[in-house]
C-alpha cells in the first residue's frame, strides 16, 4: 500500500483515473491496524478498479484537516477528485464492502 502526504494528495488521490480508498491511520492506533486486512483484501477483489493509499495522519495535518478526519480509523473513497464514502471507526469487512463496492462496480 502506498503512502500519500499532503505534498502528493492531489496527484495521487484527487487527480487519479481511478478511484482511491484512503485510510487514514496513525502508528500508536491499535484498531487502525486491524483495518487494513480488511482493505487490502478489498483493493485485490477489485485490482485495476480502485487504488488503495494510507495517510498517516500525525505527519500530515492539512488533508487530514481539510476533510474532517477528527478519529481513527478513518477510511475515505474519493471518485473523479470528490470523497464520495467516509467510515470512521473500526468496521467488519463486510461492512466496508457493502460502503465501497457500489462505486467500485
Amino acid at each position: 500500500m502506498d503512502e500519500v502526504t499532503d505534498e502528493t494528495f492531489t496527484d495521487e488521490v484527487l487527480a487519479s483515473r481511478l478511484p482511491v480508498i484512503v485510510d487514514f491511520w496513525a502508528p500508536w492506533c491499535k484498531p487502525c491496524e486491524a483495518i487494513e486486512p480488511h482493505l487490502v483484501a478489498i483493493a485485490e477483489k477489485y485490482a485495476g478498479r480502485v487504488r488503495l493509499v494510507r495517510m498517516n495522519v500525525d505527519e500530515h495535518l492539512g488533508v487530514s484537516g481539510r476533510y474532517g478526519v477528527l478519529s481513527l480509523p478513518a477510511v475515505m473513497l474519493f471518485s473523479n477528485g470528490d470523497p464520495r464514502v467516509t467510515i470512521f471507526g473500526a468496521r467488519s469487512h463486510s461492512h466496508y464492502e457493502h460502503a465501497l463496492a457500489p462505486l467500485l462496480g
